[in-house]
């Protein structure tokens, strides 16, 4: 493992910041890295932009395997399911699939190439005129620990959706505005261990709390464009910030870039970490976009680097886009 950056984070929460724990062959190039996730065996699954969509790590950053495959037009995330089935959000095809650690295609949800009708143009969310069903430009998926599945979409439409383990559409809930229960860009959703969904309200700033049947609970809003959401086992959930330096059509230097925030059940803060002051740094971030907890406790992340900072000149191409986060003891 390549040396490690500085210390962050806050009481019980500490790390060692790695930007470089992960030895990717000389023969390959890894794209921005839209999604992280670990499996039973602490594997690392890395879902990126590039001709290996989808890259498999040891835990001590050996390079294991890769999907070299064409079968995504656009990666944008991903969740391992406790029987290690590797669910695929793909927004521009308008799909999520099911698939095998080796890649076998066991379930997909959405037309592929067809997205639903929401009226919005050009891509932009804020020209979403109307909720849709499955799926228009969809975000992330979560798993429940029922099984059921709920997904966020997205960037062309405002809504959770909701569905049976074998595929089944049970329900949509949403619309777009900023509204308590409307959405402007459900970018991420998590389930924690009581059952209730959480949504990554990213462009409105909040995240939005609801029934397993789409009721809403609670509204926080001690977040900045939040991207995705993670809960380890004690139900402390782990928010990925994008903040308000890039992706944004009025970027602010003078708010919080990219950061990472950990909340008790409850929604108390327990640790922050980053701020976008320097995106170069091991521990500091310019586009948090994925995030995820293995068994040890370490933080993977994941960052847009490239289209969300480097296509606008904000940043080089080099700035790493995958960081590792060892709690210290």
């Amino acid at each position: 493992m390549a040396d490690s950056g500085s210390q962050v984070g806050s009481n019980d929460f500490v790390y060692q910041a790695n930007d470089a724990w992960h030895q990717v062959p000389p023969n390959m190039t890894l794209g921005e890295t839209v999604g992280v996730a670990t499996d039973s065996r602490n594997r690392v699954y890395v879902f990126n932009r590039s001709e290996h969509p989808l890259v498999v790590f040891d835990s001590d950053g050996t390079f294991l395997t890769s999907w070299d495959d064409t079968r995504f037009v656009r990666p944008h995330g991903i969740t391992i399911d406790s029987d290690d089935h590797i669910y695929l959000t793909d927004d521009r095809d308008h799909t999520v699939r099911k698939f095998t650690p080796d890649g076998e295609l066991l379930l997909t949800l959405g037309s592929s190439g067809q997205a639903s009708d929401t009226g919005v143009e050009n891509l932009d969310y804020r020209t979403i005129k109307r909720a849709g069903g499955p799926f228009n430009l969809p975000t992330n998926l979560a798993v429940a620990p029922d099984g059921v599945l709920y997904v966020s979409d997205g960037y062309g439409n405002a809504c959770i959706h909701k569905f049976a383990p074998d595929g089944e559409h049970l329900l949509s809930w949403g619309g777009p505005g900023t509204d308590p229960g409307q959405f402007e860009i459900p970018h991420g959703v998590a389930v924690d261990g009581s059952g209730r969904v959480f949504v990554c309200d990213r462009e409105n700033s909040r995240l939005q709390l609801f029934t397993a049947d789409g009721e809403l609970i609670e509204i926080r809003s001690n977040v900045e464009r939040p991207c995705d959401i993670f809960f380890d086992r004690q139900d402390n959930a782990y928010v990925a910030e994008l903040g308000w330096r890039v992706g944004t059509p009025d970027p602010n230097p003078a708010r919080t870039g990219g950061r990472v925030s950990i909340y008790n059940r409850d929604g108390e803060l327990l640790s922050r970490f980053g701020g976008g002051d320097d995106p170069y740094s091991a521990g500091d971030f310019v586009a948090p976009h994925d995030i995820w907890i293995d068994s040890q406790g370490s933080i993977y992340v994941g960052e847009v680097t490239i289209s969300a900072a480097a296509n606008l000149g904000l940043i080089s191409a080099d700035c790493p886009s995958l960081q590792k986060f060892v709690r210290c003891p």
